[in-house]
């Protein structure tokens, strides 16, 4: 993550004035890094933290920041499931599923604030659960009808086209449903630690990488519609998240105190991948204007037009209800719920190191058991949710607001209250998920290059916990990676080639065996937890470490982490409701279970580092 300036993101000067500053964690033992790459006056001063409320503009204003941060992951994964649902062609149903997932994110963003980890953390869709969903539509019974893939045969209205995509998407609904009751049980019951004492680093990063590796086709195939659109989208991502960050830019700003004053913003540093979207979106529509790109759907370049869906906005009506079954009764197979547990289990790994990054940020006290079990089983039920209102994808925790949080140096969760609100009401604005139909292939396809890229590279990262001077975990994660895009690749190529005799069980099969992400996190999972090595060599009692409770806590535990409305007050009343494992125990206590000798490491995990699995992908944007 980029260091911290004076002056990041807003104005702090005027949130000294009207906030209270908070001491973020101490680094003091942050190892150094090149000193070219620091900036001067680095401050770990936080101008409000969680427990505070800052004047409204100001939750407005970063409330909005904040769902522009996710906007990239959010409508990206629509998108790719368009192609699969048999959708590419179709722009009104893709704008309702665009409305449909930023409603439930709302949602689900406001019940994990408020009655979940209680951490200024913000849900949305989720790319673990994508691989899966993609392996499920790939099978031979959910193969898109070839009129399908040619728009002069689409008759969007037609019964027989809604059949072929609200079929495959009701399959998605009832699997999605049903692996999400798997994550409410573990989050509600306290599993998620026992489940962390055998999950370490050479599990995490063949997973998480081949998540971004697996979806490799779906970048180049929406890129190789104009490589020259699609390059200039990914240039200038780079060129404003990489080269651009530390420039600010002057934005007129006023307060009680200097008026009408000039205030320097981190813009680029904060909404590269907006700003990319938007520049190579514009240019697209001027070549447009001026007939540059061509005309004829067959010829290179058609689809990089911006007038293609031109009638979708004016069909799309200005506002929607997203409600439960609006696709129909979701159905159920066992094929896909077992995918879809792989991915409900690698997106609650990635949760846990969100929770420890954004309490960090945000100047909190380590989250405690209570609070992580909570906030895991909300982030079950958020699946469940999306899983019912048909967003074909479930919802996680964001970690690209994690980020935001340090450069903005706000850690209130009121401002994330805020972004939940905005994201209910543009789910209610159909035009708003009109709009976002209308980006042109070649500039998804950009995107794609880029934040498909930085998954990779993320998964990879939690190898930094491992001793990879060993040839024994140079092995595990060689083989799980190599694995992983091999064993796939073939049972695409040869989709018969599982015939075991029971149609259950090859279904089963194909959609775990076609899975990337559950292919090499499988082989991580059982090379590292049988091969001999010790705990230090495997990278666990570093993993614990970054997990275990710090003493320099910033703010009372039960202060951020127990539950609103007095219920946690209810609920020390009755001593035998301190057992459960979601309610605020008297003293808060570490997410370690495993009775590791952390000790043995030497010194502490440098705090100012993000969590494991999560090294901020968004913030890399």
């Amino acid at each position: 993550m980029a260091p911290g300036k004076e002056s990041n993101g807003l104005d702090n000067y005027e949130f000294a004035h009207e906030g209270r500053f908070c001491d973020l964690p101490d680094t003091k033992h942050v190892e150094e890094m090149d000193t070219s790459c620091h900036m001067e006056g680095h401050s770990n001063k936080l101008a409000y933290c969680v427990t505070d409320v800052p004047p409204w503009y100001l939750c407005i204003l970063l409330g909005i920041q904040h769902c522009l941060t996710a906007f990239g992951g959010i409508i990206a994964i629509p998108l790719i499931l368009s192609q699969g649902l048999c959708l590419q062609h179709d722009g009104v149903t893709q704008s309702h599923l665009i409305s449909t997932i930023f409603f439930v994110s709302g949602i689900c963003t406001l019940l994990q604030v408020t009655f979940g980890i209680r951490l200024p953390i913000l849900q949305g869709g989720t790319f673990t659960l994508l691989a899966p969903s993609m392996a499920l539509l790939s099978m031979p019974e959910w193969t898109c009808p070839a009129w399908t893939q040619n728009a002069s045969l689409v008759n969007t209205s037609s019964t027989d086209f809604i059949e072929v995509w609200q079929s495959r998407m009701r399959a998605l609904q009832g699997s999605i449903m049903v692996g999400s009751l798997f994550q409410v049980f573990v989050g509600f019951s306290g599993l998620i630690g026992f489940f962390m004492c055998f999950i370490g680093p050479l599990t995490i990063a063949p997973t998480i990488s081949l998540i971004g590796l697996s979806l490799f086709d779906s970048a180049g195939t929406s890129a190789g519609n104009h490589w020259g659109i699609s390059a200039m989208t990914t240039a200038l991502i780079i060129l404003f998240s990489q080269y651009l960050r530390h420039i600010p830019v002057p934005f007129p700003t006023y307060s009680k105190d200097k008026k009408l004053h000039t205030s320097r913003v981190y813009v680029f540093q904060i909404l590269p991948v907006l700003l990319g979207i938007t520049l190579s979106w514009l240019i697209c529509y001027i070549l447009t204007t001026y007939n540059v790109l061509p005309s004829e759907p067959d010829r290179y370049g058609y689809l990089a037009r911006t007038d293609l869906k031109g009638d979708v906005i004016s069909q799309t009506p200005w506002f929607t209800f997203p409600y439960p079954g609006q696709w129909g009764l979701p159905t159920v197979s066992l094929a896909g719920v077992v995918g879809i547990l792989a991915g409900v289990i690698s997106s609650m790994i990635e949760s846990v190191g969100d929770y420890h990054a954004c309490a960090r940020l945000s100047g909190a006290p380590p989250p405690p058991k209570h609070a992580i079990n909570r906030g895991i089983g909300i982030e079950g039920l958020g699946c469940l949710l999306a899983g019912a209102w048909g967003t074909g994808n479930g919802t996680t925790s964001y970690s690209e607001n994690v980020g935001a949080l340090g450069i903005t140096k706000v850690g209130s969760r009121m401002v994330i209250v805020a972004s939940g609100v905005l994201m209910v009401v543009m789910g209610m604005f159909g035009k708003v998920g009109a709009v976002f139909t209308t980006i042109p292939s070649p500039v998804i396809g950009g995107m794609f290059m880029v934040m498909f890229g930085v998954i990779s590279a993320a998964g990879v990262s939690n190898l930094q916990y491992a001793d990879m001077n060993s040839s024994r975990n140079i092995f595990i994660f060689g083989f799980s990676m190599f694995s992983g895009l091999v064993i796939p690749n073939w049972i695409l190529k040869n989709p018969t080639a599982i015939a075991t005799g029971m149609v259950e069980l090859d279904q089963v099969l194909q959609v775990l065996l076609t899975t990337s992400m559950f292919v090499g996190g499988f082989f991580g999972f059982i090379l590292d937890n049988t091969i001999p090595g010790s705990k230090h060599e495997r990278g666990i009692l570093a993993w614990n470490k970054a997990h275990e409770d710090d003493s320099s806590n910033t703010l009372e535990s039960g202060e951020v982490y127990n539950l609103p409305f007095g219920i946690s007050s209810y609920l020390s009343s009755s001593s035998w409701l301190l057992y459960i494992p979601f309610c605020p125990p008297g003293v808060p206590s570490s997410l370690d279970r495993c009775g590791a000798d952390t000790n043995a490491l030497g010194p502490k995990q440098p705090l100012g580092q993000l969590g494991p699995s999560q090294t901020i992908i968004g913030v890399a944007l």
